[in-house]
Order: structure tokens, then C-alpha cells, then sequence
């Protein structure tokens, strides 16, 4: 079974969701409701409903749209794993209605004028596409990329990505410049001299594997680093992709000394272990790598607590002949845009790790809040960004249904619950069914 979509209307319509369980993590609803639509915005609701499209969302649940910190969308550069277009049907059908296009292609995203052609080939997808600038040129680490022009062209964060800052002088600067324009620098931890050749966590698990190990404290020593030179600039710190016990720790104490400091975790490293590679799957190769149990734990500890706020796919697409090779040669990274939302409902809430309106606070509204987007909220007169969901809906994961151009998922198999029905962006409206 794969998704199919249907265009309902073009966003100028009146459009009235009615009947669902309305969760809204900005204001604390949660209630059965009706949502109105007009002219593209959320609308105070009306009386009468003659003439409007009316979604019938009985049984199912409204959440502001979903948003996703961390998208690798690989246009330009490397097309052949995922485009700007597969990538934001993807994204529709797992329920997003706005991506950050993360600046990892070829050549990076570090000046104005490739933020201008991501957001101008963007412009007719299906979610909002917004754009993270290279913090240095080339992503090499070095020199300041052109932070400022591409501010002014509208980059919503900095980010070099699987490249992080080695040399601190450098990430300084870094946090000097963004916070003239308040910009987050958007940063994954991790010291690479002391991974070397690493391929998986130091742990238990790698000896008994015999594969190179990661230590978490390639994590850790730069996440403190980091909070330091954030004290020091007074810069906006988002630490990407948490992953170990000890980070959070100290995420924890930055906060209760008031540094700007945010951070997101991705649903494999909320539900996997490495105790999952013990078949070699080339797919749950990820980096940061999956962890031990007591990492997972407290991590799920602390997004129920906010001490991490938001909860990113991190869709790193990769072509089949690239993934499928021994595991030390595979490439890091997994795709997640389709499954994020049943993963987190299946994994999270039904357990009772999370609410409904934490997931719906982690997936939507702290990462428009991080980043500064009109969204993440139901309330009348902002953008009708709108997510609704069928919470009951059983079904497999198969990555030949994906609207992604690339199959890479940690989840293949995996029987999940919560299935994506209509996604809203901007009032235009998409339903979501299913066909064989």
C-alpha cells in the first residue's frame, strides 16, 4: 500500500476542519473542535459554513503543521539520492508543512545567490522550504561564509552540518557574526579527531562486533565547548541530533544559567539502540551513532521534560549502491521525513512517554519558535499550516511506498501506528489516501 495524494484547493478557499481533536501546543487546547480557514490564514470560527470546503476530521487529530529543523535535500548537487521536489512530497506525506534545507550539496549553500535557487526552485512544492546558510565557505571550517547576504535573502539558521567547526577561533566568529541577526548556528558535536575511524558507539557492542568505535565524549567535550563560546558571544547555540546521556546533562545546566541554548534529537535515536546493529544493517548506520539503552532513556526523559526541545527527522537520503556495501564503507545516515510522526505517536506517546501535546510541542511548535517561523500554532490569523492524522491507522513500513527518491529507512518492516491525512500549507489542501 502507498499514498496517494489529491489537490483539494489552491488556499484561497474557505476551508472548515471539523469535528477533530485539536492540539495546539502554544496555547494548551486539547479538545474536539473546529478549525476555519480563510484566505490562506486560520480564522475565527463562523457560523455558517455554506459555500466552504469541509474537512471531516471525526476520529482524527489537528495539529499545527509539522516542522523539520534538519532536511537534507541534496539539490543542487546530488539529485540522483533526492530533489527539491521528491523531497517536499515526502515530507507532505509524512505530515510536514515546512523543511530546513540543510546546506550539504554541491556546491554548499554559503552565499545568497544558491539560497535565492533553493528558494526559487522551491517555490511551487508542497511544503514550505526554508534555508540553512553554510556558517563557513565551502563548509570547510576556515572562513566565514557570506553570513550577512544570505540573511538578507532569508536563511533561517547556519549550519556546516556533518562538518563541525574544529578549529575554536573559528566557531567564535561564528557566534559573533549570527547574533547580529539573531540567527541560530545550528551545530552536530562531535570532535573528529578523537572518532578517527569510527563507524559505531564505543561500546560493549562494537567490541563484540568488531567494529571501530565513537565515544560519546567526541560528543560531549564539543557540546561543552560550544555552551562555553555561546556564554562568551551571548550567540544562539542549537545543538543538532543529541545523542548521549552526558550532553543532556549539560544542555540541562547551560539552561538553568540562562545561556541561548536549543537542541533536537532524531526518532531512530529515541528508539534504537546499538544493540540493532547486530545484523549489519548499512541502514541504522547514522552519525551521531545509535547509543546504549541508558542514552536512550534519558533522552526521551528529556524531551518529555523540553530540556530538548524538538525532535528532527535528519533525512539524509543515500542511493541504494551506496548503502548497500559492508558496513564500515557505508556512508552515515538515514531518510525519516515519512516516518517521523508514527514513530514518535507508536514509540512515544502510545506508551505513554510523551502527550499528545508534547509530540505535537517537539514536532511543530519548538522548531518554529527556534527558528522564527509564523508557525507552530492554530491560532486565528497566522498562516494555516495544518497537520491532520489519523491516530489509529495500522501500517507496515515499506520504503518502495516512499514519495523519497532513496529507501536508506532505519523502520523498514517496522508496524506502526498514525497515518498523515490531510496536510494544509498556506490553505492549500492535500488529502492523503491510500491504493494498492
Amino acid at each position: 500500500m502507498r499514498s496517494v495524494c489529491e489537490r483539494m484547493t489552491e488556499g484561497r478557499e474557505t476551508v472548515v476542519i471539523r469535528g477533530g481533536r485539536i492540539v495546539d501546543p502554544a496555547t494548551g487546547r486539547d479538545e474536539t473542535g473546529d478549525v476555519w480557514i480563510c484566505d490562506g490564514r486560520i480564522a475565527e470560527p463562523q457560523a455558517n459554513q455554506s459555500g466552504a470546503t469541509v474537512i471531516d476530521a471525526t476520529g482524527q487529530i489537528v495539529f499545527p503543521g509539522l516542522v523539520d529543523m534538519r532536511t537534507h535535500l541534496r539539490e543542487p548537487g546530488y539529485e540522483y539520492q533526492e530533489t527539491i521536489r521528491t523531497g517536499t512530497q515526502a515530507a507532505a506525506a509524512g505530515g510536514y508543512t515546512a523543511v530546513v534545507c540543510l546546506p550539504d550539496t554541491s556546491p554548499p549553500i554559503d552565499n545568497a545567490e544558491l539560497v535565492r535557487f533553493v528558494r526559487d526552485e522551491a517555490g511551487g512544492a508542497d511544503v514550505r522550504v526554508h534555508v540553512a546558510g553554510a556558517a563557513t565557505r565551502g563548509r570547510a571550517g576556515e572562513q566565514l561564509a557570506e553570513i550577512g547576504e544570505m540573511a538578507a535573502a532569508g536563511i533561517v539558521a547556519v549550519s556546516d552540518d556533518d562538518r563541525p567547526i574544529d578549529h575554536p577561533a573559528v566557531m567564535r566568529r561564528v557566534f559573533e557574526y549570527t547574533r547580529m541577526f539573531d540567527l541560530p548556528v545550528m551545530t552536530r558535536c562531535e570532535d573528529r579527531r578523537l572518532i578517527g575511524e569510527g563507524v559505531m558507539h564505543e561500546g560493549i557492542m562494537s567490541t563484540i562486533l568488531g567494529l571501530k568505535g565513537m565515544p560519546a565524549a567526541a560528543e560531549e567535550s564539543v557540546v561543552a565547548r560550544d555552551i562555553l563560546l555561546a556564554d562568551l558571544t551571548g550567540g544562539r547555540l542549537h545543538i543538532s541530533g543529541v545523542s548521549a546521556a552526558g550532553s543532556v546533562e549539560q544542555i540541562r545546566e547551560a539552561r538553568r544559567k540562562g545561556i541561548r541554548i536549543t537542541a533536537d534529537v532524531t526518532p531512530h535515536h529515541l528508539v534504537l539502540t546499538d544493540e540493532a546493529l547486530r545484523t549489519y544493517d548499512t541502514h541504522l548506520k547514522v552519525n551521531p551513532p545509535l547509543r546504549t539503552r541508558r542514552d536512550r532513556e534519558t533522552l526521551r526523559a528529556a524531551l518529555a521534560e523540553g530540556i530538548i526541545d524538538a525532535v528532527a527527522s535528519d533525512h539524509a537520503p543515500w542511493s541504494f549502491d551506496e548503502k548497500c556495501v559492508e558496513y564500515a564503507a557505508a556512508p552515515f545516515g538515514a531518510i525519516g521525513l515519512e516516518t517521523t510522526l508514527a514513530v514518535v505517536l507508536t514509540e512515544l506517546v502510545q506508551p505513554g512517554h510523551l502527550t499528545m501535546l508534547q509530540a505535537a510541542r517537539a514536532l511543530s511548535l519548538a522548531p518554529a519558535r527556534i527558528l522564527k517561523l509564523e508557525a507552530g500554532t492554530l491560532r486565528p490569523g497566522l498562516p494555516a499550516d495544518v497537520t491532520v492524522f489519523d491516530p489509529q491507522k495500522n501500517w507496515t513500513v515499506c520504503p518502495e511506498a516512499f514519495f523519497s527518491r532513496s529507501r536508506n529507512t532505519p523502520f523498514d518492516g517496522r508496524k506502526l501506528v498514525g497515518r498523515t491525512t490531510w496536510t494544509v500549507v498556506g490553505g492549500r489542501v492535500l488529502r492523503w489516501s491510500e491504493t494498492s
